[in-house]
């Protein structure tokens, strides 16, 4: 099997990439592997209770087909089922090959194309499919193991321990006692949601995280879509979101003392007196780590109401009975949550060959956000650290699609980013969340200067992508 384009992984991102294909490239042929058996990625995985979007919708969801949807932090089936219909719509489900996990590539600069590596994940046979072009929607984590620190005395528990990336179907935590470990989205969502079952739920963190209340319906989505029509109104919505969304995160940079007093003002306002607002304090600015936004005040009204309690401390060990804290004090559990976060993957764990020589990712630089240096017609979608994941990638879809056809027209075959002599190496995320610290030094770098430095700027990477000359020094096309 032969494809000009093979996209890799068939979640939000995958699917963004599959309509800007076969919409600016309709002469070009594409298939999307997909290593699992249904389409969705993150929102076909993830199975833990109150799972929801830490972005709004209209920014999240596809621009080709805005979101119509009532909350703005959406939960996990309705995601899902808004991706599939999107799939079936527009006939991308039909180009979608299931259970085909990709374990390696190697582009051949004498054959000109990529031969990929495939593993069928129910017969475990190995194929091989050439492409012309490789791009990966992979995502940016490990689907097989979330992180789970090794904690002191975790076999001695004698209850049960479950990560939220494998919870068990049908667990019922009714009138039990839940320690959830984290801070993150993931356990801002999962203990206002297990609070409505359990007996109680307690939130154990190391440190606060900066958490912030935003209304579960845009009012202002409401309001556009009574007078407009609903693609309009979600259009409308969409970029309200995105300017206020840069508006809000320069703020916080240019102001973080400011801020950081504005969030946590208003926790103490929506917790009225029943928690120490130290725990929503952290010793960091806002946006050195992603906030965290919870709908409708939901975790702050379970605190007022006494079912979840937060514990800032750090483990000693666990015991038979809970977990025993470093201050002495102790948490009886019969459940405990570890939502202590994801491993990072590049490329959903695709080991990249140039004529046969291993791809060292930390040796290299990413050009614009989305390629490699010195590795030809390969391009990877993510998304921002500070705003949704689906702005960042649809506009690299965009821009490998600009690509493809320019290559196309000028008769070209490859195109291979080539970094400068004296460009200076920075860390490719300032970012200093413990999942990105774990691996900052096994991911490729950015440099110092356009087009290697990133901005984080949806605004001026639109303009950049849709507009930017590809004839561009750092890019090197040969037929």
């Amino acid at each position: 099997m032969h494809v000009d384009v093979l996209i890799v992984g068939a979640g939000i991102s995958g699917i963004d990439a599959a309509y800007h294909l076969q919409t600016q490239c309709p002469d070009r042929s594409y298939a999307v592997l997909e290593a699992r058996e249904a389409i969705g990625g993150t929102w076909d995985l993830f199975k833990y209770p109150g799972i929801r979007s830490d972005s709004d919708m209209y920014t999240l969801g596809f621009p080709f087909r805005p979101w119509h949807g009532d909350k703005s932090l959406a939960d996990g089936p309705s995601i899902l089922a808004y991706v599939r219909e999107t799939a079936a719509i527009y006939g991308i489900d039909k180009k979608i090959l299931f259970n085909r996990k990709v374990e390696g590539a190697s582009w051949s600069n004498f054959d000109g194309h990529w031969t990929i590596t495939v593993r069928d994940s129910k017969t475990d046979a190995v194929e091989k499919i050439t492409c012309g072009f490789l791009y990966s929607c992979a995502g940016y984590y490990k689907y097989d193991a979330g992180y789970s620190p090794d904690f002191p005395g975790r076999d001695r528990f004698g209850g049960q321990v479950i990560h939220p990336q494998h919870w068990p179907e049908g667990l019922d935590y009714s009138g039990k006692r839940v320690v959830v470990i984290g801070s993150g989205a993931t356990a801002v969502t999962i203990v206002p949601e297990m609070a409505k079952r359990a007996a109680h739920v307690t939130m154990l963190q190391r440190s606060p995280t900066y958490v912030m209340s935003v209304p579960a319906q845009d009012p202002i989505a409401r309001w556009l879509k009574k007078r407009l029509p609903t693609d309009t109104a979600g259009r409308i919505t969409r970029w309200k979101n995105v300017l206020v969304g840069m508006a809000f995160y320069n703020y916080s940079r240019k102001f973080p003392d400011h801020a950081s007093k504005w969030i946590i003002g208003n926790v103490k306002k929506a917790t009225e007196g029943s928690i120490d607002v130290s725990h929503f304090t952290p010793s960091y600015k806002p946006w050195d780590q992603r906030l965290c936004f919870v709908p409708d005040a939901d975790l702050f009204d379970a605190i007022k109401n006494g079912s979840v309690s937060v514990v800032t401390d750090h483990i000693e060990s666990f015991t038979e009975t809970g977990i025993q804290l470093k201050s002495g004090a102790t948490i009886d559990a019969d459940i405990i949550v570890t939502a202590t976060g994801l491993q990072l993957q590049l490329w959903g764990g695709i080991a990249l060959e140039v004529d046969g020589e291993t791809i060292v990712p930390a040796k290299q630089f990413v050009y614009r956000g989305m390629m490699i240096s010195g590795v030809p017609n390969f391009a990877f979608a993510v998304g921002y650290t500070n705003a949704s994941w689906t702005l960042k990638c649809d506009l690299t879809s965009q821009y490998v699609c600009r690509l493809v056809n320019h290559l196309h027209a000028r008769g070209y075959t490859r195109v291979t980013p080539r970094a400068e002599t004296t460009l200076q190496p920075e860390p490719l995320m300032n970012f200093t969340s413990g999942y990105v610290q774990r691996v900052i030094d096994q991911l490729p770098q950015q440099g110092n200067v356009v087009p290697w430095k990133l901005y984080q700027n949806y605004v001026r990477d639109l303009w950049i992508i849709r507009h930017s000359s590809l004839a561009d020094p750092a890019l090197d096309m040969a037929a």
